[in-house]
């Protein structure tokens, strides 16, 4: 779209979604009968600490200059979820917005959960942005370890890929499995520049462990690997996977990696199998 037509859709966008917040939800008292619905503009310049001169050419699509700061600004005072604050840089900046860096632990929806739970004979694990687990349905929990015996604070899947025995002997194409998640890892790092936690985490396992040095190093980049894996369960033997990493929508920037049986072998019978005995010994 050209200039105008861009700013025309920023000023429609600015102002819808002003009219939507009332003023008990931005803690604002709404001090008696309003002529419009949602806040007035000099509410949303305040509490984005801006002046309500600039705030109102903004919103009338004047051609202004606006810093990202700024705009986060808005985007908080607007309270935009993180596909409008996107939409809301793409259209005042025409450049997507910064990733921005969230420590709270993620929460899972329940649809989500269910959704994982219900993949009984598929491995599924879900990862936040520092590949920390923060859910995983039965079926991974037979595979690769109980991460719920997994002391929360070391539930790294990076970290535990490199330290856990029984992990490594697990993957027959172990280097190939590595690689992958380091390429995702490595994809998260170029977007959370300003989070130092990865500098951190980085410098401290390399210092640590020999193989993820070298494997680091190779820098290879993917937000979404596709492979198939090989593994040797101490149970049921050889069991087949083709792993695929996919990102789940929402404000928790979250990854799902999901291990579907090949289908020309026997994996999908073998995890049937490791479920049936699993569910005895539970209920036993």
């Amino acid at each position: 779209m050209d200039t105008k037509e861009r700013l025309h859709a920023l000023s429609e966008f600015l102002k819808t979604h002003r009219a939507k917040i009332q003023p008990g939800e931005a803690g604002l008292i709404s001090g008696g009968r309003r002529r419009t619905p949602g806040l007035r503009r000099e509410e949303v310049a305040a509490i984005a600490g801006v002046s309500t001169t600039w705030y109102t050419w903004l919103e009338q699509g004047r051609d202004i200059k606006m810093s990202v700061s700024v705009l986060d600004a808005i985007a908080h005072a607007l309270q935009l979820n993180q596909d409008e604050r996107q939409y809301l840089f793409m259209l005042a900046l025409e450049q997507p917005a910064p990733t921005a860096v969230v420590d709270s632990q993620p929460v899972i929806s329940p649809a989500l959960h269910r959704m994982v739970s219900e993949l009984h004979s598929c491995p599924t694990i879900i990862f936040d942005r520092r590949c920390n687990i923060v859910g995983w349905n039965p079926a991974a929990a037979r595979v690769f370890l109980d991460f719920e015996q997994v002391p929360q604070e070391e539930r790294n899947m990076i970290e535990l890929l490199f330290t856990r025995k029984e992990l490594k002997a697990l993957a027959v194409n172990w280097s190939d499995f590595i690689r992958g998640f380091l390429a995702m890892f490595r994809s998260y790092y170029g977007q959370y520049v300003g989070d130092n936690w990865y500098s951190e985490f980085t410098r401290k396992l390399s210092a640590e462990n020999a193989d993820f040095r070298r494997y680091w190093e190779q820098s290879d980049v993917s937000s979404a690997p596709e492979v198939v894996i090989e593994f040797r369960h101490a149970k049921v033997g050889k069991m087949l996977f083709d792993l695929t990493t996919l990102q789940v929508q929402g404000r928790a920037d979250l990854r799902c990696s999901v291990y579907t049986p090949l289908a020309e072998s026997d994996t999908e019978t073998k995890m049937e199998l490791l479920m049936r005995r699993s569910e005895r010994r539970e209920r036993g």
